[in-house]
């Protein structure tokens, strides 16, 4: 049975169910519109699943069939963010929670089904991966709203799809099928609607079998030669490498390998 964890918010619910973690955004009167309080309560939900000694791996997913997160909840915006100052703060909130995905040790994979929209697509290429159903719909309308985003948001965006293509999402404010979002690289693969919860499944639990020392070592090595600002550090991304070579969980990967068996890794 799955395992519920507190949040600042109800509207952010967080689950353990095993090795897998899972983030979902419950708001379905809005189409998983998320309001500053959910925005606030993202980088907890987050914090509370790194923390948990069984969790290897985190999908984050909207809930019911008709989104992922069809954005920013602005009927809230004549309030939270009237002018820049409240703006500022709003932003802020939106990067913090950005952040806390992007900069989770352990993998994020964001499971995508219905609308993906403006700040959904911020919290999908906040994630190490991207699944979607292959009639999800993919679109970032700034450009409709008069909002701004701060270069640490886009920078997920330019890292998932290059320069050019973040311009068009930007400038054009379109909406993009599945396919295209799979072709322009913002996702990693797409499947049939109706196999999107298995197929995300599977990968959780493919994720979850490897060691997870190797994977906080890759995420940190890959987040530097890209160029993540918060992994700017190459003597610590060294040494989560090193940290491989002198884990339990190698001993255990070359045990198993000679023996022909699956192995049993600890984190340690």
């Amino acid at each position: 049975m799955a395992e519920s964890l507190a949040t600042a918010d109800p509207r952010i619910r967080v689950e353990v169910d095993g090795a897998v973690g899972r983030l979902l955004v419950d708001h379905p009167a809005r189409r998983n519109a998320v309001s500053l309080a959910m925005w606030r309560a993202i980088p907890g939900a987050i914090a509370s699943l790194e923390a948990h000694d069984a969790v290897r791996v985190i999908l984050v997913s909207g809930a019911g069939d008709l989104a992922f997160v069809s954005g920013a909840d602005i009927s809230e915006f004549a309030e939270v963010r009237r002018d820049a100052v409240t703006g500022a703060a709003y932003e802020r909130a939106n990067a913090e929670a950005f952040a806390a995905l992007r900069e989770a040790r352990k993998p994020t994979v964001a499971v995508i089904r219905g609308f993906c929209l403006g700040g959904g697509m911020g919290l999908a290429v906040a994630c190490d991966l991207r699944i979607a159903a292959d009639d999800a719909v993919f679109g970032i309308p700034a450009a409709r709203l008069g909002v701004g985003y701060p270069p640490e948001c886009m920078r997920d965006v330019v890292n998932a799809v290059g320069p050019m293509r973040a311009k068009e999402l930007f400038f054009t404010a379109r909406r993009l099928t599945a396919p295209e979002a799979l072709a322009i690289g913002f996702l990693t693969r797409t499947v049939p609607a109706a196999d999107l919860a298995a197929e995300a499944d599977r990968l959780a639990a493919e994720i979850a079998d490897n060691a997870p020392l190797t994977l906080r070592a890759a995420k940190s090595a890959i987040g530097l030669v890209s160029g993540d600002p918060a992994t700017a550090d190459p003597a610590a991304v060294l040494a989560l490498a090193d940290a491989c070579f002198n884990s339990a969980d190698f001993a255990e990967g070359r045990t198993a390998f000679l023996e022909k068996r699956k192995p049993l890794f600890h984190g340690r």
